[in-house]
């Protein structure tokens, strides 16, 4: 007869073995992929099915708008009359001459305020940080109110002019704040060494700061080009004539409006277009710069942003 081996005992686990990982960190067993899938698909097309409504309403022809009895989903009777209609001249496109102007000008001054204020801010050693850096802290909760600004913009003789669209919003605390904690997070002797062979501190920030903060600076200027082109509110509050009115502003007097917009040509007026899809077009023009700039931006959201908000 053969001897029966009997098994050795089962080692104890160690006390030095590793712990077992949580669930969290755990790989994802299919169901768990499929489920994530499922709910990102769900969410894009939570997000791109009503765009898609809006570009096919703003293509569809007035006949095409009728059969559907508004909005527009299934493609047909495609024409461009209602972008002909708008860039022929006129109110809209004055409008978005004006928001693009508006929106470069704006942009150009609130970079290079807020830069200049986050540099010395980052500058711990500079005169007033620390009075300064509680001043800009406080007013991110606590402001005059609307009607001490609009007597103060109305004061300085800003009212119907383009300067009251860019001044009263023109500088963010917390853009401020997000590139200060990003200048801060430089290597100081990089800039030491500078200082070494002879640079100020506007050649310093020129050649040796900016450069390495292209990730958030692209984020903040996307920040405050959305910002003055999504405006509107200004401009309905400072400005008194039509003629000086961006393009979100006439986009609203045009979706608010029940019947066709006068004055957008002869289609119009002849029935060839419906007003619903001038309305339409109006809001893909509005949408376009900004759905065609941020993939390229994107791209700086998390260096920028984290890296921005969490240093200092």
């Amino acid at each position: 007869m053969s001897a029966v081996v009997d098994k050795p005992p089962a080692r104890p686990p160690s006390r030095w073995a590793a712990p077992p990982r949580p669930v969290w960190e755990e790989k994802p067993r299919a169901t768990g992929l499929a489920g994530k899938g499922l709910v990102l698909a769900l969410a894009c097309l939570g997000i791109l099915f009503p765009l898609w409504i809006v570009v096919v309403t703003s293509l569809s022809s007035r006949r095409a708008i009728d059969e559907a009895g508004g909005l527009v989903m299934v493609p047909h009777d495609l024409t461009f009359v209602a972008y002909r209609e708008l860039l022929s001249g006129g109110q809209v496109t004055r409008a978005t001459v004006i928001s693009v102007l508006v929106t470069l000008v704006g942009t150009a001054f609130s970079m290079t305020v807020s830069v200049l204020c986050a540099y010395g801010l980052s500058r711990t050693t500079s005169v007033g940080h620390r009075w300064l850096l509680m001043t800009l802290l406080a007013t991110m909760f606590f402001s005059a109110g609307l009607i001490p600004t609009y007597l103060l913009v109305q004061s300085l003789g800003l009212t119907d002019s383009y300067l009251a669209l860019i001044l009263p919003s023109a500088v963010s605390v917390f853009n401020i704040l997000v590139l200060r904690g990003f200048f801060m997070g430089i290597s100081q002797e990089l800039t030491d060494s500078a200082r070494i062979d002879g640079a100020g501190d506007f050649r310093i920030l020129w050649q040796i700061v900016m450069p390495l903060s292209r990730a958030v600076l692209a984020v903040i200027t996307l920040f405050y080009a959305v910002g003055y082109w999504s405006a509107w509110f200004n401009a309905s509050l400072y400005l008194n004539d039509q003629n000086m009115m961006p393009l979100q502003n006439v986009m609203i007097q045009l979706v608010q409006k029940q019947e066709a917009p006068v004055g957008l040509g002869q289609a119009i007026k002849t029935g060839e277009l419906s007003g619903l899809a001038v309305q339409m077009a109006v809001m893909v023009m509005a949408l376009l710069p900004v759905a065609v700039l941020s993939p390229f931006v994107q791209r700086h959201f998390r260096k920028g942003m984290l890296t921005g908000a969490v240093k200092g």
